[in-house]
């Protein structure tokens, strides 16, 4: 019999997507999204399929080697219906349209996503999952297929107008009203959260349980704002129970995409750059706000994760760890008591006892490392005997645990995604006097422009060199975003400069010149059935959200009135759902909270290592822009900012300010501490405008 890799390959085997590549030898005569499969398509008025997931999916393999491996499967497939894979990580444009058609026609989504378009790209049936044989109340794929196939030849007429009906509505979700911006939407939303605060396991609501990064964020930041005890409570109990549980890898550092249950224990054991890089900035954050070294430590140990096994040589950051190996998902980090004793000898009963190894287990009958909150106080960065002891042993697993089998890497590289990982080091970097960290962030930025850009604009995704696909605005924005973050930490003005031209084609290129707010695709993107304007903040922060955070943090040190108008408009246009559902525009709530918020700027003039501006560091400040120069004469015509201000006395000096009124100059770091500490209203000393 032949098998898969003895198989000819379909014409997915030109493709560079891990995803795509891994159905090149299905024998369903797979096309990837383009042209050719819909002119096809029309030549022989036959539909189309198309199916959506991406490389991590553990039910998008399920379903290739139950039905798209099948020949008989695949021989109906390609009889009935012109086939298209889509890699969703690729192309979130087609993704969202038909995500959101499968959402409102069955109440769910999530991948693998198939859905049935008529040769116009109109959707007319869709769903996820499809079981070969009727099961759980589903049909058979193979029952799909006979029954579109029969309705598209029999029902034409009918299924056609169900089309157009269809796509008139997804239309009509792209208008939005505009609502009004005011404080209140901050306390409605922080009393949703409360509301719903697991305040025994952390997390909000139940099972299964995703890490809320930008929830997190906009928390500790209410609380920077209202000092309200309730926000940080929320904020440090959920990061303590992830960073203990199985959702962690506590010998490798980095966490799993999500919980299955609500203790974080049993995770879906994928590992996400985008959940990383933001979970790593929420860590770091807290550790400002509470100087708990416990959250320092997750934070370093994540970022470490991603440089030991997410970093090409050339400074770019891949996609994501499977959570399958050898076939079995998790099979990578799980233990059984025998294993610990035959790597930690003597240590391993207490090591078992601290880690929670037993020997029924805790998935499917091995181990998932978590360690009982009330021991969270030894996994503390001291020196003391136990502290070193613990670290001791674990890195002797981690060391045993290498010689694993490891899970699947994608490798391909997306734009937004760099640009998420990109601030996280750039960020830590800075708060942590870590040069390491900065230059990581300085490469990647390095890579982005050397390899994801042409002639102005960015592209998405790269991989072996090779380089396609437009930008999307979450491309824009989050790598917009992260040169704000990389600035500050270095000082060096062309990442502004660089950020502001993203910005300003993001204005040119994805603005609604009618309605407001930021289409999904650019103006010359190609055509799709529905133009998308996405605000809504899932797994990843939406381009809107990040955008209106960056124009006001440009509005602010470029001095350009402009940009604040476009995010405030934006923001508008949140405002309405932000307040039916809080949860789900936890990066927009961070960027209507520092809009609405009394922010300072902060300008230091002297050399990058200069101790009054490491001295910022330690500092939580999420209302306030940070502007350093160590040459202001020359950097003033991008930051306005600087314009006027030197050195005092021939040291370097820092100048706090708030909308561009600014106190007297100080030149050390306790006289900085008191000024940013000090509540009141700021004394004229000059203005720059």
């Amino acid at each position: 019999m032949e098998t898969m890799h003895e198989r000819e390959p379909n014409r997915l085997i030109n493709e560079t997507s891990p995803y795509l590549l891994q159905h090149a030898h299905n024998p369903v005569d797979w096309y990837a999204w383009g042209d050719e499969a819909f002119e096809r398509a029309r030549t022989e008025d036959k539909p189309v399929l198309v199916s959506i997931g991406y490389s991590a999916c553990h039910w998008c393999h399920v379903m290739e080697h139950e039905s798209f491996e099948d020949e008989n499967v695949a021989t109906l497939m390609n009889d009935k219906f012109i086939n298209i894979k889509v890699d969703m990580e690729e192309r979130p444009d087609v993704d969202q349209i038909y995500m959101n058609f499968v959402q409102v026609t069955t109440g769910r989504g999530g991948w693998p996503m198939n859905v049935f378009l008529t040769p116009d790209k109109k959707p007319f049936f869709g769903g996820t999952y499809f079981p070969p044989a009727p099961r759980y109340g589903m049909p058979s794929w193979t029952q799909v297929l006979l029954s579109l196939a029969e309705a598209y030849d029999e029902r034409r007429e009918e299924l056609e107008q169900s089309a157009n009906a269809i796509v008139g509505e997804l239309r009509k979700m792209t208008v939005m009203e505009p609502g009004a911006l005011s404080d209140d939407i901050a306390d409605a939303a922080f009393a949703s959260f409360s509301r719903s605060f697991d305040s025994v396991n952390g997390g909000f609501g139940g099972a299964p349980k995703f890490p809320q990064a930008m929830s997190l964020e906009f928390l500790l930041r209410y609380h920077d704002r209202t000092v309200n005890p309730r926000a940080l409570e929320m904020v440090t109990r959920t990061l303590d129970k992830m960073a203990l549980g199985g959702i962690y890898d506590q010998l490798g550092g980095g966490f799993h995409r999500y919980a299955v249950d609500a203790i974080w224990l049993v995770p879906h054991f994928e590992k996400m750059l985008y959940d990383n890089a933001q979970l790593a900035r929420v860590y770091l954050h807290t550790y400002q706000v509470t100087g708990n070294p416990f959250y320092k430590r997750i934070c370093v140990e994540t970022l470490e994760y991603v440089r030991r096994e997410m970093l090409d040589p050339s400074g770019a950051f891949y996609s994501t760890q499977d959570a399958d190996s050898e076939g079995e998902e998790g099979k990578f980090f799980v233990w059984t008591p025998a294993e610990v004793e035959q790597v930690l000898g003597d240590d391993a009963r207490e090591f078992m006892n601290l880690y929670s190894v037993t020997k029924d287990g805790n998935f499917e009958g091995k181990n998932i490392l978590n360690i009982p909150y009330g021991k969270a106080a030894l996994l503390s960065d001291s020196d003391d005997q136990k502290a070193t002891w613990i670290r001791e042993m674990r890195s002797r697993l981690f060391q045993a645990r290498e010689n694993r089998i490891k899970p699947h890497r994608d490798e391909k590289v997306l734009t937004a995604w760099n640009g998420l990982m990109m601030a996280a080091f750039a960020d830590a970097g800075r708060v942590l006097s870590n040069e390491e960290y900065v230059e990581t962030a300085r490469n990647n930025a390095e890579f982005v422009f050397r390899e994801l850009y042409r002639d102005g604009r960015l592209l998405r995704t790269w991989k072996n060199g090779a380089a396609k696909l437009n930008g999307y605005i979450e491309d824009y924005a989050n790598v917009a975003d992260a040169l704000i973050v990389l600035y500050e930490a270095t000082g060096e003005i062309s990442w502004i400069k660089q950020a502001k031209e993203l910005a300003d084609t993001m204005i040119a290129e994805f603005w609604d010149n009618d309605g407001g707010g930021f289409f999904f695709t650019s103006n010359d993107h190609e055509e799709l059935v529905v133009r998308n304007k996405d605000l809504y903040d899932n797994a990843t922060p939406s381009g809107n959200s990040v955008s209106a955070d960056v124009l006001l943090r440009l509005a602010k040190l470029t001095g350009e009135a402009r940009y604040e108008n476009f995010a405030t408009t934006t923001l508008r246009l949140a405002a309405s759902q932000v307040r039916r559902y809080p949860q789900g525009f936890g990066r927009a709530l961070s960027a209507m909270d520092f809009a609405l918020s009394a922010t300072k700027e902060i300008v230091v003039i002297g050399p990058a290592d200069a101790e009054i501006a490491r001295s910022l560091g330690p500092r939580y400040l999420p209302h306030a822009v940070v502007a350093r120069s160590a040459t202001p004469e020359s950097d003033a015509a991008a930051v306005p900012l600087f314009d006027g201000r030197d050195l005092v006395g021939g040291k370097p000096a820092a100048y706090v300010c708030e909308n561009f009124v600014c106190q007297r100059p100080v030149t050390s770091s306790a006289e900085l501490e008191t000024l940013l500490d000090a509540h009141e209203e700021p004394q004229p000393f000059e203005t720059s405008m």
